[in-house]
């Protein structure tokens, strides 16, 4: 009897539903090839839907999907709606409600004439950022006072918790303890990026890492100040494992990381509870601009699709997806990742045929 897995699908807005679109027309290839099957239920909610019905994602679409093993996003955001209003509710929302503590960001290269970097290859850039994805300037606690005047006070509370910090760290360990050690290293390493000294609420960072690092003596240990960490990134990749931050800063410095791997197009992140429903999305925006047009890179969505693999149990699937990906770019199959130089169908179609082709010549 085949596994089947329960899975939410929520194109959004934008270039989310082509994106989507095309990371399901993989799925259905790559299911086929490992012999599992998933149930998708389709969930409306983003522009289109709240401009309607005036609804941005309602208390029993969250009970549903708490039933669910995974969900599959695209993006949201739209010009016609103010800035953040569904973002806050349907992603922020996920992130709060479901407690998807771990935002989990791969940056990894494929092939050298993806990175601007002068003379960095893949054997540089292969790093693992855990984001908290729960707490601070997030957390959602702000206000102003004295509004529209010369006199006028904007407030946003930064907010750590001792267990939010502790789990998010301890999941950082754990992850560079299954990753193994980089080439030429004898320990995985894990580097914590803060800014403690000038952020002193962040101390609770400092002593919570110092005190599971304990626990851990078979992984090294690192630390760098966020604005040292951005500097290293570009300088030194390949000093970086895998790297345990803030919610605000891992926004930041995960950004500069796709950059490094060729662009938002092909950064794929997690926003994972370990052993519940989660959700799985490509970095980037809704890039309203592109929508309609089949120009978008869904290779990020395609990439985020292996992640929720890996978390349902399906490791292995997970593997052959990134490996295709990856063959497709160091082959110089796929030419570039920039808007339009592929069409979006043509991206997803050559993905599915060089993972059935894989299947015939292993078999």
């Amino acid at each position: 009897m085949s596994k089947v897995y329960d899975i939410g699908v929520l194109p959004g807005d934008g270039i989310g539903p082509e994106v989507v679109n095309e990371a399901l027309k993989v799925l259905d290839a790559i299911q086929s090839i490992y012999g599992f099957q998933t149930r998708r239920e389709h969930l409306p909610y983003g522009a289109e839907h709240f401009l309607k019905t005036g609804e941005t994602m309602p208390d029993a679409a969250f009970d549903r999907v708490r039933q669910m093993h995974a969900v599959l996003f695209g993006a949201i955001g739209d010009p016609r709606i103010e800035v953040g209003k569904l973002e806050f509710a349907i992603i922020a929302g996920m992130r709060h409600r479901l407690d998807l503590y771990v935002n989990l960001r791969p940056v990894k290269l494929y092939h050298e004439s993806l990175c601007p970097l002068k003379g960095k290859t893949p054997a540089d850039i292969d790093m693992l950022f855990l984001r908290e994805n729960t707490e601070d300037a997030y957390a959602g606690i702000h206000g102003s006072t004295k509004k529209d005047t010369e006199h006028e006070i904007a407030l946003q509370q930064m907010v750590y918790t001792a267990r939010g910090t502790e789990r998010i760290i301890r999941h950082a360990f754990q992850l560079a303890r299954k990753r193994g050690p980089k080439p030429g290293k004898d320990k995985p390493q894990v580097t914590l990026i803060d800014k403690a000294n000038a952020v002193r609420a962040q101390d609770i960072w400092t002593r919570i890492f110092a005190r599971v690092a304990k626990e851990h003596p078979d992984v090294a240990t690192d630390h760098a100040y966020i604005d040292a960490a951005c500097m290293w990134m570009i300088k030194n990749p390949e000093w970086f494992d895998v790297a345990v931050t803030t919610n605000l800063f891992g926004d930041i410095i995960t950004d500069l990381g796709a950059m490094l791997i060729g662009g938002m197009g092909i950064a794929a992140s997690g926003n994972i509870h370990p052993g519940k429903v989660s959700m799985f999305e490509g970095s980037h925006g809704s890039a309203p601009k592109y929508k309609g047009t089949d120009k978008a890179s869904p290779l990020a969505t395609i990439l985020a699709m292996g992640l929720m693999l890996d978390h349902v149990g399906e490791a292995e699937a997970s593997k052959a997806l990134e490996a295709t990906v990856a063959r497709l770019i160091q082959t110089g199959k796929v030419r570039s990742l920039k808007a339009g130089d592929h069409r979006c169908s043509e991206l997803g179609t050559m993905v599915r045929d060089a993972l059935l082709e894989r299947a015939r010549v292993h078999h």
